[in-house]
């Protein structure tokens, strides 16, 4: 039987901080879709909200980590309660990376943006949406208690590192034929790497769901346990 803790100010606490994990979640998400969106538009202004939106992402993270550790100190939380603070001050960091990543796209956005549009851009946008997708799962898993959605992160992932690997091909090619735009092929190579880290990412916030809900850490799960 479930006996509720005795000092209201913990459930408050744990309260505010999913709520801070998510509200993050949301912020970094909706920079990464800026992000790629200021690429495909070659939208400079766009890029620089983009790139200086990402210290309110830093500043989730700090509070998030402030947070977490009172809650440590305070409550000394136990179970399924410490897995939940631990769990959101790991996905607090994986998210600052994430919104480090849109902000590496912004730059890559906002230098290619004076340039004439590249038809290869558009090989952008299957690695963004694969990418995307993860993101909203592993958020979904952490805040819906979705351990099986989390575990199926990984293999969905081999598709977009397939995309990328396609992507890199394509545009290493346009490099050998010297057309000129060498500099712009090398920029959106850099973007569709950080796409695939914005998965690699994602699928790390699913492993802190299943670990959040069934205390097993899949990082260092079996081959067989990830199929």
């Amino acid at each position: 039987m479930h006996t509720p803790h005795i000092i209201r100010d913990f459930d408050e606490a744990i309260t505010a901080l999913r709520g801070e994990v998510l509200a993050m979640a949301g912020k970094a998400r909706h920079n990464l879709e800026r992000a790629i969106r200021a690429l495909l538009e070659r939208n400079s202004e766009l890029a620089n909200a983009v790139i200086a939106d990402d210290d309110e992402v830093d500043e989730h993270e700090r509070h998030i980590d402030q947070l977490g550790m009172e809650i440590l100190v305070r409550f000394h939380p136990m179970a399924s309660d410490l897995r939940l603070v631990v769990s959101s001050m790991k996905i607090s960091m994986n998210l600052e990376r994430i919104s480090d990543h849109a902000t590496s796209i912004a730059k890559r956005a906002r230098k290619m943006s004076g340039s004439h549009e590249l038809h290869e851009t558009t090989l952008i946008e299957p690695l963004y949406t694969m990418a995307d997708h993860l993101l909203r799962d592993a958020i979904s898993a952490y805040s819906d208690h979705n351990a099986v959605l989390g575990a199926s992160l990984h293999a969905r992932d081999k598709e977009l590192d397939r995309l990328h690997k396609d992507a890199n091909a394509t545009y290493g090619a346009r490099i050998e034929q010297g057309n000129g735009r060498s500099q712009d092929y090398l920029h959106l190579i850099l973007v569709v790497r950080s796409l695939e880290r914005v998965g690699d990412l994602a699928v790390n916030i699913g492993e802190d769901a299943v670990f959040l809900e069934a205390a097993r850490d899949l990082r260092h799960a079996s081959k067989r346990d990830l199929e």
